[in-house]
């Protein structure tokens, strides 16, 4: 797992010397060694700068499909979201709508048709 998430020069850091990235793939591995059915990730991302966030999300998706692991991501970011192999959109708390492998492009044209539905 170390190795999966790259950190394996950083074995010998306390957590205080590792980047807001490093930490996070540090957690998302610590998530997927047990080897659980199902991570859920609540907003990954949403304190790392975008190259960290791609490191994350890469982790992620890499965790899927090569680890055959299942990964239940909430986010806001399309960015992140177009990772996924589905994408799920929840408004009022009901199903929205839904996505197979999207780009970023297909989710914020999705949001932005929800948002002209809006009243």
């Amino acid at each position: 797992m170390v190795d999966a998430v790259g950190l394996r020069d950083r074995l010998h850091h306390r957590p205080s010397e590792l980047s807001g990235g490093q930490q996070q793939r540090v957690a998302c591995a610590r998530a997927l060694v047990s080897r659980p059915s199902v991570v859920f990730a609540d907003e990954p991302t949403g304190n790392l700068d975008s190259r960290s966030a791609g490191e994350v999300l890469g982790f992620l998706r890499r965790s899927v499909d090569e680890l055959d692991q299942t990964v239940v991501m909430v986010t806001h970011d399309p960015r992140a979201a177009s990772f996924a192999h589905r994408v799920v959109f929840l408004a009022d708390g009901r199903l929205a709508g839904e996505l197979h492998d999207p780009s970023q492009q297909d989710i914020l044209d999705a949001l932005a048709a929800a948002a002209g539905d809006a009243p």
